[in-house]
């Protein structure tokens, strides 16, 4: 299976030497739990989409340092594929700002989170388990980073998970639509990078909190079959 990746950002320079950037970290992500599927990036962020929704048979999107709700051309872009994507069934998974730009194309509402930013490893409860959750469990912790949340879900979506700090972490949309606002892709050794860079803005408590917490289990190999399976069940 052809998934198309769609760069919504990119790591900083200085700290690719880490585990490079997001096509690096999603490609590792899915070769370890999901060999079947074959990465094809799209640098979005940068005017560089694909030439038709037929060029890949899925589609997955990262995150981003900017809102869904921003007004920027390759934003609004994203938004207009969304919505083609779900006319045509063609599967779509979006994390972090991904997920976030799913509800915002398809009658959904995201804001900024109003209990701050969410960082670190945290876990998300399972409210709703789905059959392509394989194996099953009643949750999965995963590292966050975001600001921004969604705060109502698209007409007919359901919830699937939620956590302390974000109520709608992930959802379904039909068949072919999946949100998560974690992050699977991020290793453990990039987690510090991206809280050390941002402390005045998180705050030095809750930045702090988010460090120690990367010394717990996360459960990013989980989250990754989920999303393989979600794909592969799929029409």
């Amino acid at each position: 299976m052809k998934v198309g990746l769609l760069e919504c950002d990119h790591v900083a320079p200085r700290f690719q030497h880490i585990v490079g950037d997001y096509r690096e970290m999603f490609g590792a992500m899915l070769a370890r739990e999901a060999p079947g599927l074959t990465l094809v990036p799209y640098d979005v962020c940068n005017g560089e989409f694909p030439a038709g929704l037929e060029a890949c048979d899925a589609y997955l999107r990262t995150g981003s340092r900017h809102s869904a709700f921003e007004h920027r051309e390759w934003i609004g872009r994203l938004l207009d594929l969304v919505r083609e994507a779900q006319a045509a069934r063609t599967p779509f998974v979006g994390i972090c700002f991904g997920h976030q730009v799913l509800a915002q194309a398809l009658g959904g509402l995201v804001e900024r989170a109003s209990g701050g930013w969410g960082v670190g490893v945290h876990q998300m409860d399972v409210v709703q388990p789905a059959s392509w959750m394989q194996p099953p469990r009643p949750a999965c912790r995963l590292q966050y980073m975001h600001q921004d949340q969604v705060v109502r879900l698209p007409p007919r979506a359901e919830l699937l998970g939620r956590t302390g700090h974000c109520p709608m972490a992930m959802f379904q949309l039909g068949d072919t639509i999946l949100g998560i606002q974690g992050h699977p892709e991020f290793p453990a050794a990039y987690g510090e990078a991206p809280i050390g860079d941002r402390v005045e803005r998180i705050g030095v408590e809750r930045a702090a909190q988010g460090r120690a917490s990367l010394a717990e289990p996360a459960d990013a190999g989980l989250a990754a079959q989920w999303i393989a399976r979600f794909l592969a069940d799929a029409p």
